[in-house]
């Protein structure tokens, strides 16, 4: 059996028509996180075409956590967007201490 090509989300399923944007779009946040570690948010969003017809579909994937990745799913494509690393430097400065326990 051949695969299945996978289509633009923003070509109409029954007439072939490109529409610009969903007008309507939501969230989908997966409970279970990958093998990796990271959260899969979903995009959806509602399409409809000049002759009327209705769609659903996906608009982007975003998969965040884990290794301090951010993988960015699109019509585009595939980007992996890397978090810089925190610094470590200690702050230099006077150091207050407060006892709270002190009564005034």
């Amino acid at each position: 059996m051949p695969r299945r090509s996978r289509r633009k989300p923003n070509i109409c399923p029954y007439c072939g028509v490109e529409v610009e944007k969903p007008y309507k779009t939501w969230q989908l946040v997966a409970p279970i996180p990958d093998a990796r570690g990271r959260i899969t948010i979903t995009i959806m969003g509602m399409y409809e075409c000049p002759n009327g017809h209705k769609w659903r579909a996906v608009v982007s994937k975003i998969k965040v956590g884990g290794s301090g990745e951010v993988e960015v799913e699109g019509a585009k494509g595939k980007s992996v967007l890397k978090a810089e690393e925190e610094s470590k430097a200690e702050v230099e400065g006077e150091v207050f201490e407060i006892d709270i326990e002190e009564e005034l």
